[in-house]
């Protein structure tokens, strides 16, 4: 019997392994915050009982966390989403703030973390862009419209997403 060498390791074995368990429930939680909304009405429509539940406790979240769950897109009709565009556009921005985290581990200048409570307010003043559209539909001249409200909600979730993703998935540079 011969001993044959060790196996290289990776460059992505070696980034999974060295995650934070923070940072692994993080991505978990944006996954279902991705995949669920979008979900529900084709486990809705599916009629079949073990999905159909799954999609009662998405829509069921989604009743509770987004200000217009009836504005959500027919994807199966007539089932829609669990979640307003509003809603889903600060998903969609954390995904991408998720995304530039990965690639730059936070060493640009657009993380919001890095400035104190100068960065703090720049993030809170981003998420208010959300409320601010939300007021803005009770205005007769602000229609209800999917783009505005997607926009609205990807730009708040920019901002939070710069803020937030280095607290979540940050490594100490000594254990890398």
């Amino acid at each position: 019997m011969t001993l044959s060498a060790p196996k290289p390791v990776t460059a992505l074995a070696n980034y999974l392994r060295r995650r934070s368990w923070q940072s692994w429930l993080g991505d978990l939680v944006l996954l279902a915050l991705v995949s669920g909304p979008p979900a529900a009405p084709f486990l809705a429509a599916s009629g079949l009982p073990g999905l159909t539940q799954i999609a009662a406790i998405i829509y069921t979240m989604g009743v509770n966390v987004c200000p217009q769950p009836e504005l959500g897109l027919p994807l199966a009709s007539p089932h829609i989403m669990a979640v307003c565009m509003r809603c889903y556009g600060t998903v969609m921005g954390l995904v991408m703030m998720r995304l530039l985290y990965r690639r730059d581990q936070g060493q640009s200048a657009y993380w919001l973390d890095q400035y104190g409570l100068v960065g703090f307010g720049i993030t809170f003043a981003l998420c208010m862009i959300y409320p601010a559209e939300l007021a803005l539909q009770g205005f007769d001249w602000w229609p209800i419209d999917n783009v505005p409200m997607t926009l609205f909600g990807w730009l708040a979730g920019l901002g939070l997403g710069a803020y937030l993703m280095p607290l979540i998935h940050y490594r100490d540079p000594a254990q890398i």
